[in-house]
């Protein structure tokens, strides 16, 4: 699909930004994300339809879920970060990879500090972001499972009820790992919440 490498190679030139994923003293773990201003000029010329949608499943601690639609194809992105700016840029490079954009290498770990915040002025200059793959086809989309949605959803009603008690930031704690792979893992991970809405 040569209109998907397009976009991918619109997404890659978008990856100048930084989001911070965590900070330990005075060092923070870092990962390329796109830069929005970069995006929408690359991605406008790839996709003039496409579209960005956000959702904050969690302020404390930060957890964003950025939905990335372009040419029809719909993929989500969910992560944390050391702020919500940060969860929110992590989330969008996390959507990008599901487009078959993702860094190269590990992610790195630099030099922090509190005013400055992370110094990735020597990441530039190596620059681990992402390179051209060899022609890959876009990442099919998982089946549906109608079992699985339906765990989905009673999972995302029980979050509603979490985060109405005042307890959402244990219940994204939870959902770190996400809803799990099958109906068992699912179930066990409402199992857990429902013990946080009790407690």
């Amino acid at each position: 699909m040569p209109e998907f490498d397009r976009v991918r190679e619109a997404l890659r030139a978008s990856m100048s930004a930084w989001a911070t994923l965590e900070v330990r003293g005075d060092q923070a773990r870092v990962i390329p994300a796109p830069d929005l201003d970069q995006m929408a000029l690359h991605l406008e010329s790839a996709d003039p339809q496409w579209s960005l949608a956000w959702a904050c499943d969690s302020v404390q601690p930060p957890v964003v879920r950025a939905r990335l639609t372009l040419l029809g194809v719909t993929r989500e992105g969910l992560s944390g970060g050391h702020t919500l700016s940060d969860a929110k840029w992590a989330a969008l490079a996390d959507a990008a990879r599901t487009f078959g954009v993702a860094p190269a290498g590990e992610i790195p770990w630099v030099e922090y500090d509190a005013e400055d915040g992370p110094n990735t002025s020597d990441l530039d200059e190596v620059t681990p972001l992402p390179s051209s793959p060899a022609v890959a086809p876009l990442p099919p989309e998982p089946p549906r499972d109608p079992q699985m949605e339906k765990a989905r959803n009673h999972i995302d009603d029980l979050l509603d009820q979490l985060k109405a008690a005042g307890r959402g930031g244990e219940a994204a704690r939870i959902l770190m790992r996400g809803y799990g792979e099958t109906v068992e893992e699912s179930r066990a991970i409402y199992k857990e919440l429902q013990v946080v809405l009790k407690g």
